[in-house]
């Protein structure tokens, strides 16, 4: 199983450089941020400073989306990373939720993402693509390389990533609803004639290493409600008990009453009082290092391929210590068995 540290870019910069740093040296081998360009600085001028001061690690956003940059920019981008620093960027993409929303724009459609995903990854690889109905192709690409993974939670998003997507991102770590979602992505990808077990998992959500679990949850509530407006869109679109969803997804958002971005990914984040402990439990990693390491074991058995850690806490430097120290050694020991 890879690690993933997943930031904010919140300035200052070399803050956030500094974490990824310090990631790399305790055997992450991913490093994410968000990317929202109103609510925080622009991820891809930070990543080339990532770039510059690692040796190995990877970096994309988690997530970006098809509304924000116009596709071959956002090509043009990671292929510039690319061409300076090898091939170590990876694209997160999904509909777009705080960038599209807090600019006053919709999340983009399915069908739209899914045409996203094949011209940016084209692109960026040095192929030739469709764009707004015109051939385009970025002549300077040489040995371009640049998997595309999708974020999804309903099932018709689901359907696509495994149609289209390299890999699969899972924004909770619920392992009742990976099992679900990982089947449901893997059958797609059967069903258009991909191997299922192509498609990378890679499983996101906060990480808190600690014995005080109160206050590891207050830290990580935040998270519930970030999930939650995903959550709302899909009742809205299914009605909430729809054999579609699981109930065990949406029964929790009964109690929500909006949402206010401004706090968006934030500890204390008033708009999450709604979210009961059982939630940041299921949802998150919290207490002893142990409960991190059974917890990591159960979701790899669900053929999960990547665990990246929402670091959006008071605990940042120790989690990422207690991580490099005494988790990821032990969860790379058991896969030896």
């Amino acid at each position: 199983m890879d690690f993933g540290l997943v930031l904010q870019t919140d300035p200052p910069a070399s803050q956030v450089v500094g974490l990824m740093r310090r990631a790399e040296r305790n055997g992450f081998r991913y490093g994410w941020t968000f990317d929202s360009a109103v609510l925080w600085q622009e991820p891809f001028v930070v990543y080339s400073q990532i770039l510059e001061h690692t040796t190995k690690l990877r970096v994309g956003p988690m997530v970006t989306n098809p509304g924000t940059r116009t596709w071959e920019v956002t090509a043009s981008t990671f292929a510039t990373l690319n061409d300076m620093f090898g091939n170590r960027t990876i694209c997160g993409i999904g509909r777009g939720d705080s960038a599209m929303r807090v600019a006053g724009r919709k999340p983009n459609t399915l069908a739209r993402l899914g045409e996203a995903i094949d011209v940016i990854r084209d692109l960026a690889e040095g192929r030739e693509a469709l764009v707004d109905g015109k051939p385009v192709r970025i002549p300077w690409v040489k040995d371009g390389r640049l998997p595309v993974w999708m974020a999804a939670y309903g099932p018709k998003a689901l359907a696509l990533a495994g149609q289209k997507a390299d890999g699969f991102i899972l924004q909770l770590a619920d392992p009742f609803l990976t099992e679900w979602m990982v089947a449901a992505v893997r059958r797609a990808a059967e069903e258009a004639g991909r191997d299922p077990a192509s498609v990378t998992i890679c499983v996101a959500a906060p990480a808190y290493v600690g014995d005080d679990l109160a206050h590891a949850r207050d830290q990580c509530r935040w998270f519930g409600g970030m999930v939650g407006n995903h959550v709302a869109d899909l009742v809205g679109r299914y009605g909430e008990h729809s054999s579609m969803v699981p109930e065990a997804l949406t029964s929790y958002i009964k109690q929500r009453q909006g949402y206010d971005y401004s706090h968006h990914g934030r500890a204390g984040n008033p708009s999450t009082d709604f979210v009961p402990d059982e939630i940041v439990d299921r949802f998150c990693l919290l207490g002893p290092p142990a409960a991190h390491i059974a917890k990591l074991k159960a979701l790899r058995d669900l053929g999960v391929d990547q665990f990246a850690v929402y670091a959006m806490h008071d605990a940042k430097e120790a989690t990422i210590d207690a991580y490099g120290s005494d988790i990821i050694p032990a969860v790379r020991t058991l896969a030896e068995f």
